[in-house]
């Protein structure tokens, strides 16, 4: 199982964006993204590619249940992935 991570876009230069994930920052490729992506959006990360920008209205929730699987201990695989998604890229 693989999920995209939500991040906050910091900068964009060209089809590249640096992304901030949990203070984690990474470049996010934006080849397939198919809106326009600025400073202060937020999109879901998937090794590398942002597959979609969070409508503004959803990134509460997405935050909200993100933080929610960030907070879990143990083995439960969507937790797992979240944080190694997250600390691959650091």
């Amino acid at each position: 199982m693989c999920l995209g991570v939500p991040g906050k876009v910091i900068e964009v230069r060209d089809s590249v964006a640096v992304v901030d994930f949990w203070g984690v920052r990474k470049e996010v490729r934006l080849d397939i993204v198919d809106e326009n992506v600025v400073p202060g959006d937020y999109i879901l990360n998937h090794v590398g590619f942002a597959i979609r920008r969070i409508p503004p209205e959803s990134i509460a929730e997405t935050l909200a249940l993100y933080e929610m699987l960030l907070a879990q201990e143990g083995d439960d695989l969507m937790s797992l992935d979240v944080r190694s998604e997250i600390e691959a890229s650091s």
